[in-house]
């Protein structure tokens, strides 16, 4: 059963890559290339993580089977991407930490609807918090809180910042290739010279806050991009840009392998902000930031064992 919900999952998934989240703000994109074979997209077959299931009023939660338990728990909610993939690394990487996988199909706009309505979260880290008290007999509670997003994820990210209790509530978020935002002209913006069409602003507004404390020491935010051009919408790589122009910060250049084989090109770094730059413009080269989320944990890793 398991390996048939398997290839149900990359069915849709590579049906979803055939748009490379067209629906991400509801508009058609520019088509780009399916197969990319100048290098080797490393990938992983799906692995049934030992732990225990639950499901939620609004996704899975899952406890590993090696979980050791704390005081305090980290929380990883894992928005879009192989629910698969989020319990093999939690479970090798942070077995005291618990997950939360969310799948709602492709598409931002399905994740917005969803988690706009601030009790759809507030049940979510209540209901963690009950099976965290039941499994270790109400000694465990929910510590940091790490919203990971993969794709068109970001607009669950977005939906739960923009309220306030949950924007002070949530300590750190990951963007995987997965920040968009609408032109300002529509889908079809007049492009002068090397200047990207202007994006709307309250697209991006709260990840914008983010960045600023995560910059100064307050939040955690870790970025990636790669350089998927969609047209009609912002890519990844200009939505990057507009939050380093908001934040006055440069790129370094940089040409290292980074994870899975990607090719890095440019990194930023200041306090608790990163932000990672990787090329390619191809669907697999888009799905390798999701199956990277072994590395972005390993980074964030320490910090979420820290107590709140």
């Amino acid at each position: 059963m398991f390996r048939f919900l398997c290839t149900i999952f990359f069915v849709m998934l590579h049906i979803e890559l055939a748009l490379l989240s067209a629906s991400a703000q509801s508009l058609s994109q520019n088509p780009s290339p399916m197969v990319e074979s100048t290098r080797p997209h490393l990938r992983i077959d799906p692995p049934v993580a030992d732990g225990n299931r639950e499901a939620l009023t609004v996704g899975t939660f899952f406890v590993p089977g090696n979980f050791g338990g704390s005081e305090f728990v980290p929380i990883v909610v894992q928005f879009h991407g192989a629910f698969w993939l989020g319990e093999h690394y939690v479970s090798i990487l942070m077995p005291e930490a618990v997950l939360v996988s969310v799948q709602l199909g492709p598409g931002s706009r399905v994740y917005n609807d969803v988690f706009e309505h601030p009790m759809v979260f507030t049940t979510m880290i209540k209901e963690v918090n009950e099976a965290l008290a039941w499994v270790t007999n109400g000694y465990s509670r929910g510590g940091r809180i790490f919203l990971s997003s993969f794709s068109a994820g970001y607009g669950a990210t977005r939906a739960i910042l923009r309220n306030p209790e949950h924007y002070d509530r949530v300590d750190g978020i990951l963007l995987a290739d997965g920040l968009h935002a609408s032109y300002v002209d529509g889908s079809s913006p007049p492009r002068l010279g090397d200047a990207a069409p202007e994006v709307i602003s309250e697209d991006l507004d709260v990840f914008v806050r983010f960045a600023r404390d995560a910059a100064s020491g307050r939040k955690r935010m870790w970025v990636t991009h790669s350089e998927v051009f969609p047209g009609t919408y912002a890519s990844t790589t200009e939505t990057a840009d507009y939050l380093l122009e908001q934040l006055d910060l440069r790129r370094t250049a940089v040409l290292v392998e980074g994870p899975n084989g990607m090719q890095q090109l440019s990194k930023v770094q200041q306090n608790n902000f990163y932000l990672d730059g990787f090329a390619g413009n191809s669907a697999p080269d888009h799905l390798d930031h999701s199956f990277a989320l072994g590395e972005w944990l390993l980074r964030a890793r320490s910090w979420l064992r820290s107590r709140r």
